[in-house]
């Protein structure tokens, strides 16, 4: 008696069982998504889900991929707010939230990292009853296919991701703050912020420039020997982001720091000490939104063109001002004697920093071609408010 062989699709003779496979098969496919081929993650996705439920192989095949890959990348210098800021950046919400998910799971063996987990909300919200994927898919009301889809989207997204230089850190280094000082330069910029009159929120961001400089001041006096220079991340929002990063260059140049743009993913490395780079993050943030407030309000600021010249404006004038305002605070020190070779000393020590960690940067213009928005944005900076 003959036997009959039954014809079965190719794709079926090739569909994991094991967990391990599963987890080899999404990382295959992440690799396409990597690559840029269009529609990889959807056709994976649909050939390995088997039905409406997520096999058990399946969800313990998508942790240990993305366990492998986030491992990976944190090694690499991606924090937790580097990674969501990013995330934002590439891949859709469902995508995010596995990456979020992900970064919470691996990053419970580091304690230093739970402030940063918390801001970016990645935290451990599902049960140990079943597996993580299974209720993430509930969660986000999404079908076995649409599920692995965004697994793939997300492990394509993480296999994306470069070393970051300089790598971030769990923990930044402890720094003894004057808490009644830095609230007081808040207090600064949360009123210019608020402010409808432009030159009432620029004398109060230059007041604000002020303090920090003299905080500054005493800080280097008393203090034994200089801070090692640290480093942080500033992520800026599209549009615009080239004319964003001036403002950030100019911020840190008046803060005794220096300043790095990468173009690739829209964030700003700043080296210097750490007092300093909460100042360059607190002005940044607040002038930010003085600039888009008062370039959004102008009645000629219509196109992108005035838009980009505007801010680009915006920044060369607001850094002149803080220099400036630097400037007399230093010059108004009661020692500047003594106070003048331990700044120098300073600056060498970043500017050395910063060289070991980006010894190929380059200086890069950026183009204005709007005579309307260059005037309009130097009249908004010449009005902003530094700080009172």
């Amino acid at each position: 008696m003959s036997k009959q062989k039954r014809r079965v699709p190719a794709e079926e003779t090739a569909r994991p069982r094991t967990a391990e496979e599963f987890g080899d098969a999404l990382l295959a496919a992440a690799y396409e998504v990597a690559r840029g081929v269009r529609g990889a993650a959807g056709k994976s996705a649909k050939r390995l889900a088997t039905g409406l439920e997520l096999p058990a192989e399946a969800a313990e095949g998508a942790h240990r991929a993305g366990q492998h890959l986030i491992a990976r990348v944190c090694l690499g210098g991606w924090l937790p707010e580097d990674l969501d800021q990013a995330a934002r950046r590439r891949v859709d919400e469902f995508a995010r939230s596995f990456v979020l998910d992900t970064s919470a799971a691996y990053a419970e063996q580091f304690t230093d990292w739970r402030d940063q987990l918390d801001e970016v909300g990645a935290v451990r919200w599902w049960t140990e009853s079943e597996p993580h994927l299974t209720q993430w898919a509930a969660k986000h009301i999404l079908t076995s296919a649409e599920a692995l889809t965004s697994v793939i989207e997300a492990l394509g997204f993480l296999l994306t991701l470069p070393a970051l230089t300089p790598p971030g850190t769990a923990a930044p280094a402890r720094h003894t703050v004057d808490e009644k000082k830095l609230s007081r330069v808040r207090a600064l910029l949360a009123k210019a912020e608020s402010s409808s009159f432009p030159e009432e929120a620029e004398a109060l961001s230059a007041k604000a420039q002020e303090l920090m400089t003299r905080h500054a001041l005493d800080r280097v006096l008393v203090e034994a020997g200089p801070e090692l220079p640290a480093s942080r991340r500033i992520w800026l929002d599209t549009p615009y982001v080239d004319a964003k990063s001036l403002l950030v260059h100019v911020v840190a140049k008046a803060n005794r720091c220096r300043a790095v743009y990468d173009s690739r993913w829209d964030f700003v490395t700043v080296v210097g000490d750490e007092d300093d780079l909460d100042a360059v993050a607190l002005l940044t943030t607040s002038l930010l939104v003085q600039a888009t407030r008062a370039m959004i309000a102008d009645p000629a600021g219509r196109d992108r063109a005035f838009r980009k010249s505007f801010l680009v404006s915006y920044a060369t004038r607001v850094g002149e001002r803080l220099d400036q305002a630097a400037e007399a605070t230093i010059a108004e020190s009661p020692d500047p004697d003594r106070l003048l070779p331990v700044l120098a000393s300073h600056d060498l020590a970043v500017e050395s920093a910063f060289t070991t960690l980006f010894p190929a940067v380059v200086s890069k213009s950026v183009t204005v071609r709007s005579h309307e928005g260059w005037h309009a944005g130097r009249s908004a900076a010449d009005r902003a408010r530094l700080g009172e």
